[in-house]
């Protein structure tokens, strides 16, 4: 019995001092917090020489080796001109560097395979890549494996750095940065609202950082749309989405899948500003694509895009002057470092901060730029 009374009284006071604090906010403190813990690699292999008999240094490059091709040219155009003016310059011992590309318009399956074949039949040194999200978590699954760096020009997907993978760089933002932009532009401007999302790899991830965002700054959609693409109807969820009578529309899908959206958007007759993504800035003609706002990702200055136009004959967008960025990065790395997988990795972090043609590249703890973010409109 005296037993019983004693757990009757513990029992008591736990919830009593449950009570007394359930009035008080607490933020509970993880022991360790993994994200703020910079990412090491602490194997062998420092101490091997460069191989010898080499004609050639190879960075892989997972993605099509076209620079007119619609979704990754621009990034394959940047890459090459950073390589081809590194070599200029004598390239690394007199030994030039050659891009070595691995793709598949199916990425998933032969393109992968194709990259890992690269990674340990051809010698790359690193690796520039993907186009996208998705194709940069497949490429992470060869780096983890084969402990081979890799720089990600142009995806803003954050979860690429959630795996804790140390051989992982983003030379651009995070779509957290990105979606708080678009979080206090709302806040500020304390405007109705609705969103239309798609359901691709990199619409999914911006809409889930973009629905944190608007939660810690308290606001709600009038109306949140999804929209299956290029098989959907752009009018049709124009006119559901309109039809909430919001004084701004966020639109976020891919740069062409926008353009059809906010043009369906337009001819419902709604003239307040769109916000998007920062993939829009992808498309080369914004001229009819007024009242537009994104996050930029890095203005590109003057010399950088002559230099671009007279090589490719048309002008940068932002994917390929953080490819070109990249290709400088890993150029300097393996300068720095020699012929060395693990030591090329610890020059990429030890490069950080890096003057860029799309301003200073700072590696975050878990390698990805952490850049600020502001709001332009298109132009």
């Amino acid at each position: 019995m005296p037993r019983l009374f004693h757990f009757a009284a513990l029992l008591l006071a736990i919830v009593m001092a449950a009570a007394s604090g359930a009035g008080q906010e607490s933020v509970p403190k993880p022991y360790h917090d993994a994200r703020k813990t910079p990412l090491t690699y602490n194997g062998p292999g420092r101490d091997d020489p460069d191989p010898a008999g080499l004609s050639e240094v190879r960075i892989g490059y997972f993605g099509p080796a076209d620079a007119s091709h619609p979704d990754g040219g621009q990034i394959w155009a940047g890459a090459s001109l950073a390589m081809e003016e590194a070599n200029r310059q004598g390239g690394y011992r007199g030994l030039p560097f050659r891009l070595v590309p691995a793709w598949s318009e199916d990425p998933w399956t032969g393109g992968v395979a194709n990259l890992a074949r690269i990674t340990y039949d051809q010698q790359v040194w690193a690796i520039i890549g993907g186009i996208d999200g998705a194709t940069t978590h497949l490429a992470e699954q060869v780096v983890a494996k084969a402990q081979l760096t890799l720089i990600n020009p142009a995806a803003t997907d954050r979860s690429i750095h959630t795996a804790g993978v140390p051989w992982m760089f983003s030379c651009v933002p995070g779509d957290g940065v990105l979606a708080e932009a678009i979080g206090r532009e709302l806040r500020e401007r304390a405007k109705s609202f609705s969103v239309i999302s798609a359901i691709d790899h990199d619409s999914r991830a911006f809409e889930s950082r973009l629905e944190s965002a608007l939660a810690r700054e308290r606001l709600v959609p009038l109306l949140h749309a999804e929209w299956s693409g290029s098989a959907g109807n752009p009018a049709r969820i124009a006119r559901e989405v309109a039809g909430s009578a919001p004084e701004v529309i966020v639109v976020i899908a891919p740069a062409r899948d926008s353009v059809h959206l906010i043009d369906a958007i337009r001819d419902t007759g709604f003239a307040g500003d769109v916000l998007t993504d920062a993939r829009i800035a992808c498309i080369p003609y914004k001229s009819s694509l007024a009242r537009v706002i994104y996050p930029s990702l890095g203005n590109i200055p003057v010399a950088f895009r002559e230099k671009f136009r007279s090589r490719w004959g048309r002008a940068p967008d932002y994917t390929a002057a953080h490819a070109y960025d990249a290709a400088s990065i890993l150029v300097a790395a393996v300068k720095n470092a020699g012929l060395n997988r693990p030591r090329i990795r610890d020059a990429v972090r030890a490069l950080s901060p890096f003057s860029g043609v799309t301003g200073t590249i700072e590696w975050d703890a878990q390698g990805q730029n952490r850049g600020a973010v502001s709001l332009c409109p298109l132009q």
